[in-house]
C-alpha cells in the first residue's frame, strides 16, 4: 500500500500534514466556550496536538484496536482506568505492585508488556508512573500543533432543538411536576464553526526512540493510514467537512538524519492565490513542492 520506505522504523520521517475544515469547528476551546481554537494576536486557526493524536487513536482502536498489539492505551472514559490497566501488567508479568518504590526490573519488564499489547504507547509514549507505576515511554512519533494558512473568523449561531431538559418546561408539563401548564416547544443553543481553514502542522519520527518503544514496520503502515484517512471516519455536523490535502514526508537513509527538519518543511510552500480575497476551498490556495536537488539521503514521499 505504501512504499517501502517510509515503512521502515530504522530511519527518521520527518513530515508536513495538510487538511482543512469547511462550515465547522476543527478543535473546540474549552476556555473560550467551545469555540474554534485561535492564535489571538494573528487570528490563525489552532488544532491542538493532542486533538490530532486523538484522532489517530480514535482510527487505529476503530479499526485495529480490539486486540493486541494494536489495543489503545489512552481511551478516556470508555476505557479503563490507568491504574487498572497499570495492574493488569502486573499481574500479567508475574511482578508485585508496589508503588513508588518499585524495583527498577520490575518497572522496565512490565513497561516493556505495556509497550507490545498498546499501539499508542509505543507510537505515542506515555507517563504511567501512577500509583501503579508502569513507567515511561518516550514517544517517537510526536506531532505538533496545526495552525491555519490564514486568519479565520470564527462564528457563534444561536440555534434551537426540540428537545426539551426539564420535565416543568415541556408543553403541557403538569403543575405537579413545577411547570405553569404552558411550557414550551423548543431551547436556544449555540454553534461555534468557522467558514475555511486550511491546517498545516508537522510530525517527527524517532528511530532510536521506535527502538526502545518496539515500533514494527505495521505499526507504521496503520499510523500512515491513519495520517491518510483519518477524517473520513471522525465525522461529525459539529465539525463540518473535514478532509486531508496531502501528507508530505521526508525519509532519512539512517536513524539519525541527513537535514534538519525545519530545512525539508521549507522545501513545502503553501500560499493562498493573490486573487483570492477570501479563501472557502483548498483551490483557492496553491501548494508548491521542492523535489529538487534534495539533500543527499533523503526521499520524499506524497501521500495524497
Amino acid at each position: 500500500m505504501f512504499p517501502d520506505i517510509i515503512l521502515d522504523p530504522t530511519r527518521r520521517h520527518d513530515f508536513v500534514w495538510l487538511f482543512d475544515c469547511t462550515d465547522g469547528n476543527p478543535n473546540g476551546d474549552p476556555d473560550a466556550g467551545n469555540m474554534p481554537r485561535t492564535d489571538p494576536e494573528t487570528y490563525q486557526g489552532m488544532v491542538s496536538h493532542g486533538a490530532l493524536k486523538r484522532k489517530i487513536r480514535d482510527y487505529v482502536d476503530l479499526f485495529y484496536g480490539r486486540q493486541a498489539p494494536n489495543l489503545i492505551y489512552m481511551q478516556g472514559n470508555t476505557g479503563e482506568a490507568l491504574n487498572t490497566v497499570h495492574a493488569r501488567a502486573y499481574a500479567a508479568t508475574g511482578r508485585t505492585s508496589q508503588g513508588s518504590k518499585q524495583n527498577r526490573d520490575d518497572v522496565a519488564v512490565v513497561r516493556a508488556w505495556m509497550c507490545g499489547q498498546f499501539f499508542d504507547v509505543r507510537i505515542f509514549g506515555a507517563v504511567m508512573t501512577t500509583q501503579v507505576n508502569a513507567g515511561q515511554v518516550k514517544g517517537p512519533v510526536q506531532v505538533v500543533d496545526a495552525r491555519s494558512i490564514d486568519p479565520v473568523q470564527t462564528l457563534d449561531w444561536s440555534i434551537t432543538r426540540v428537545a426539551i431538559t426539564r420535565e416543568e418546561d415541556r408543553i403541557g408539563g403538569s403543575r405537579e411536576d413545577g411547570g405553569s401548564g404552558r411550557g414550551k416547544a423548543t431551547e436556544m443553543g449555540r454553534r461555534s464553526l468557522i467558514a475555511y481553514g486550511l491546517y498545516r502542522t508537522h510530525g517527527f519520527f524517532s528511530a532510536p526512540l521506535a527502538h526502545l518503544s518496539g515500533v514494527t514496520q505495521a505499526d507504521l503502515e496503520i499510523f500512515w493510514q491513519a495520517v491518510r484517512d483519518v477524517w473520513d471516519h471522525d465525522r461529525s455536523a459539529a465539525r463540518g467537512m473535514m478532509a486531508g490535502r496531502g501528507v508530505y514526508i521526508f525519509s532519512h537513509e539512517n536513524g539519525r538524519g541527513k537535514a534538519h527538519a525545519h530545512d525539508l518543511f521549507a522545501r513545502v510552500r503553501v500560499e493562498r492565490k493573490p486573487e483570492v480575497l477570501y479563501p472557502r476551498s483548498f483551490s483557492d490556495y496553491a501548494v508548491t513542492l521542492d523535489d529538487t536537488a534534495l539533500p543527499e539521503g533523503v526521499t520524499l514521499t506524497v501521500i495524497q
